[in-house]
């Protein structure tokens, strides 16, 4: 399966103009035959801890341009949306996988990211979300999550590749890039890290978005500008790693 990652920049807090400045290249993927195509985290709005600004209910302008998306251009499609679930008092940071038969699989992020305050104003999620995606086992977190190598263990038996929508800033740029390749040796499967690039509330970020095989090799990636990144990703190379290399039955 070829997966494409959209490194783009953020309109902050202006979900319409987001929509404007990623469609043409989500179309770009989709022409040049990508089946799952990864934005990032909050990608509409930029991580925002003002969610009465931003925050959207269920099927609102976001998650619906994912859907219309994906079923457009037939292809799954997957980022972060700052949404607002009825009766609650918090909204949630909420990735959204989008099918091109109107599926829509969500995941509320896990570990909201207390260090700026993300807690404060989005609730933690507490269920996994993996997908079969045309015979691919796709597991999402968000993030934060990425740091807590628990929850990508868990899940590991059931999964090929993990996509990790970010805004993570490029001061942290080497923990990003190390636990990355962390996650993808440690489970031997692909993962997908997909950051956003430009500057938004006092910080830089220099996307580094990539994807890395099971054994930690770097298939793809790129710093600092707006781009589409193409990798092949093959579940058959997962067992094949899998079997040769039993490090996931030895745990305890």
């Amino acid at each position: 399966m070829k997966v494409a990652v959209i490194q783009h920049d953020i309109v902050w807090e202006d979900a319409a103009a987001t929509h404007r400045l990623v469609r043409p290249m989500i179309e770009q993927a989709a022409a040049s035959g990508a089946r799952l195509v990864v934005l990032s985290e909050m990608f509409a709005t930029g991580f925002s801890m003002n969610p009465e600004r931003i925050a959207e209910p269920p099927d609102g302008p976001s998650e619906t341009f994912l859907r219309d998306a994906a079923r457009a251009l037939g292809i799954w499609l997957v980022g972060s949306i700052a949404q607002q679930p009825q009766g609650e008092t918090r909204a949630v940071n909420r990735a959204v996988l989008a099918g091109p038969a109107g599926e829509r699989f969500r995941y509320d992020k896990i570990h909201p990211f207390s260090y700026a305050g993300e807690h404060e104003h989005y609730r933690g999620g507490t269920d996994f979300l993996t997908v079969d995606v045309e015979g691919l086992r796709v597991t999402v977190f968000i993030c934060y999550d990425l740091r807590f190598g628990d929850e990508f263990w868990a899940v590991a038996e059931d999964t090929d590749l993990y996509v990790v929508p970010a805004n993570w800033p490029d001061r942290r740029g080497l923990a990003w890039r190390t636990l990355l390749r962390a996650r993808a040796i440690e489970n031997l499967a692909y993962v997908v890290g997909c950051n956003r690039v430009g500057t938004a509330d006092n910080a830089y970020y220099a996307g580094d978005s990539a994807v890395i095989d099971p054994l930690g090799q770097t298939l793809v990636e790129a710093s600092r500008i707006e781009t589409v990144l193409y990798a092949d990703v093959e579940p058959g190379q997962v067992r094949k790693v899998r079997e040769r290399f039993g490090f996931l039955a030895d745990r305890r």
